[in-house]
């Protein structure tokens, strides 16, 4: 069994700052892909940002150059870091994680509870 959990939301006036943090613990052999994704209010959810464990990222334009994704694969850990907050990042975030299992070496697609984040303007 495996476990993901986010923390570091909250709320934040525009123009502000968060750091979001995940981890994930259990029966891990290794794990490829980290990252996040969100879901606004009515909306489906996108992809914010992605890293895999040789550190190549993928961001969603809207946040490229506003948000910094990073990771500590030895401690299956990854961080987001936004700056210049906008009233259109509000959405919950949700971490995700692509495992491999350690007893049985299958991968699964991994997703942590959520954690909001409310940008006021």
């Amino acid at each position: 069994q495996v476990h993901v959990v986010e923390s570091g939301g909250g709320l934040v006036q525009a123009g502000g700052s968060l750091r979001l943090s995940c981890a994930a613990s259990g029966s891990i052999f290794g794990i490829n892909v980290m990252g996040w994704y969100r879901q606004a209010p009515g909306k489906q959810r996108e992809l914010v940002a992605t890293m895999t464990t040789g550190s190549s990222t993928n961001y969603a334009d809207s946040v490229k150059g506003r948000f910094t994704i990073s990771r500590d694969n030895a401690k299956d850990t990854v961080y987001l870091q936004m700056n210049s907050l906008k009233p259109e990042d509000t959405a919950n975030y949700y971490c995700y994680a692509d495992v491999t299992i350690l007893l049985t070496r299958r991968r699964f697609d991994c997703w942590g509870q959520g954690t909001q984040v409310i940008v006021s303007s």
